[in-house]
């Protein structure tokens, strides 16, 4: 028989999440959003379990778990408390007034699911436990922590090995010394290593964090996979439980870092993404500095510097148009980010955020990114229609542009028509503009739409 889980939470995101991650995983839900509902529902649904949010307006967690106690048909239902300060509170409830167990906010669907199943199964067998559990009974628990983070370890392993094999593969498939001629060890290396760039590294390292938060640095108090809980769900959750810390999105040799402050976006970096989210390019895009000088500057930067910084020291930017730069780059890479439907994710609790992090301080609201964010999605999934990759190559059409006018058209989208010549795919284009993807082809779709372009069609052979 399924078992019939009722969650008590004020916060719908909350509810959400664990209506999504307990019903996936088999359980029957229903939920209450404050304690006088839950209680009521308690009454009505005779759950075998209650997920019960601690701090709630009207009736706190302490004193839905009083009533329960004292009314005879709820009491004996087991309750498992859900706080962000879960060993706080938890370790002074735990086993008093029909609370088994608790779960810190926020929490990875893994933990979620074993909670309630061992929960349940302790429940359901009529094990009855003292204040303090027995030793057989913490040995084995301490077992069943070790192999699974045992299998966490190996599955990250595995992870990575694969992630690694497929590039050296690639890139030594496709030598030119390969061809033919014999390949000395140094020069196997070599190959490898060109394989194994920075950003490569940095990504794949970000994947190995993702599937094994025992590595990353801080309390690691949510991780799982996209497609069971979407980026959509994460950011909310955060930000209504006002944390600090590191959300870390990875996603074959790709990464995204979002550094956390009161539930606000302080900065997010990347590892292994397009070019086009390089600070650089939001530098030459809001006119701060020509593409020339900023390549004669990035040539003539040490190795080890950061560029934001050092344009900074060196006064070619102020610090506050850095920050805007950098609150555009924050932007740009939270709404890739609202693109990917898989991938894992791993926040990571910490109240010492990374010194760049703190430095750059943007604060940056999840629920305003969020609102342009899906603006945005709406608009790709338009635009796709039309362009379905970065490979399509366009035509001009130079007698509709000398109708129209070219005094017609805003500066950007001269800049995009002139690049159009038969030759460069929409890739090329994105690259060589300096200007983000979606600017890009959101004017590719507009001169498309007005017929001042045209797709090149490849002659078919007969």
């Amino acid at each position: 028989m399924t078992a019939k889980i009722l969650v008590v939470d004020d916060s719908p995101t909350i509810i959400k999440v664990v209506e999504l991650v307990l019903s996936k995983a088999g359980y029957l839900v229903v939920s209450a959003h404050d304690g006088e509902e839950g209680i009521e529902l308690a009454r009505s649904e005779s759950p075998d379990l209650i997920l019960l949010d601690f701090v709630m307006p009207r009736m706190n967690g302490y004193q839905v778990c009083k009533i329960l106690s004292e009314t005879p048909e709820l009491s004996d239902i087991p309750v498992v408390l859900m706080s962000a300060k879960g060993e706080q509170v938890g370790e002074r409830f735990v086993k008093v007034m029909g609370i088994k167990d608790y779960i810190t906010k926020p929490f990875s669907p893994e933990a979620m699911t074993a909670v309630v199943a061992h929960t349940l199964s302790k429940y359901q067998e009529n094990e009855k436990e003292d204040t303090q559990p027995g030793l057989d009974s913490s040995k084995q628990e301490l077992k069943d922590d070790a192999d699974k983070a045992r299998k966490v370890w190996k599955d990250a392993l595995s992870r990575l090995r694969s992630t690694l094999s497929q590039a050296a593969a690639a890139q030594l498939v496709s030598a030119p010394v390969l061809s033919g001629m014999n390949l000395d060890s140094q020069e196997l290396i070599l190959q490898i290593k060109q394989a194994f760039s920075d950003d490569f590294l940095e990504g794949a390292i970000g994947e190995l964090k993702s599937a094994s938060p025992e590595l990353a640095s801080g309390e690691s108090a949510m991780t799982g996979e996209l497609q069971t809980i979407p980026i959509v769900e994460i950011l909310p959750l955060l930000a209504s439980q006002r944390q600090n810390g590191i959300l870390t999105v990875s996603k074959s040799n790709s990464k995204i870092d979002m550094y956390f402050r009161d539930g606000n976006v302080e900065l997010a970096s990347a590892a292994g993404v397009s070019e086009e989210y390089l600070l650089g390019r939001y530098v030459v895009e809001m006119e701060l500095m020509t593409k020339d000088e900023l390549d004669q500057f990035i040539n003539e930067l040490p190795a080890q510097g950061l560029l934001g910084l050092q344009l900074v020291r060196q006064g070619k930017l102020s610090d506050d148009e850095l920050k805007q730069a950098m609150t555009k780059q924050t932007r740009e890479l939270c709404y890739e980010l609202l693109k990917w439907d898989k991938g894992r994710f791993t926040f990571r609790v910490s109240n010492d955020l990374p010194p760049i992090a703190e430095e750059a301080g943007l604060a940056l609201s999840v629920d305003a990114m969020l609102i342009e964010g899906f603006r945005r999605v709406d608009e790709w999934h338009m635009i796709e229609r039309e362009i379905e990759d970065f490979d399509i190559v366009f035509l001009r059409n130079d007698d509709a542009i000398l109708r129209m006018g070219r005094h017609k058209l805003m500066r950007e989208e001269i800049t995009v028509l002139e690049l159009v010549n038969g030759r460069n795919t929409v890739r090329e284009i994105i690259r060589k503009s300096r200007m983000g993807s979606f600017d890009v082809t959101k004017m590719l779709y507009r001169l498309l739409s007005v017929k001042l372009i045209r797709k090149r069609v490849s002659a078919v052979a007969m």
